[in-house]
Formats: structure tokens, C-alpha cells, sequence
């Protein structure tokens, strides 16, 4: 058997995944202004806000685990 130099292939990013990605961004900004707003605008809780929204608009991972 001959070896073959094939080059990998690169994972493309399409102009839809970039509009979803923003869209999902936007979405999570929103919600981590309503969080700081439903605060009272409270400094100091920037990061805890945006993880916060982010866990809310990112679907979660299932793990199943087989016996």
C-alpha cells in the first residue's frame, strides 16, 4: 500500500453558524441585563449575571449512564 498525503480538511465556519452564534449572544446579553436590572443595578456581578444568562439560553447535555 502507497501512503497518501491528504491534507485535513479544516472545519469551515458557514455564514449561518456565525448568525446563530450572534443571535445566541445577543440572547444571552438581553437576559444578563434583565438579571443586573432585577438587581437593582448592582455593580459587581457582571460575570455572575452573563454565566447565569448563559446557562439559561445554552441547552444543557444530557449524560445517560448504562449499567
Amino acid at each position: 500500500m502507497k501512503p497518501t498525503s491528504k491534507m485535513p480538511t479544516q472545519l469551515g465556519t458557514t455564514s449561518q453558524q456565525i448568525e446563530s452564534i450572534t443571535e445566541l449572544r445577543e440572547q444571552i446579553r438581553l437576559r444578563a441585563s434583565e438579571l443586573y436590572e432585577q438587581r437593582g443595578r448592582e455593580d459587581g456581578h457582571d460575570l455572575q449575571d452573563w454565566y447565569q444568562a448563559e446557562s439559561e439560553m445554552t441547552p444543557k447535555k444530557v449524560k445517560t449512564v448504562s449499567a
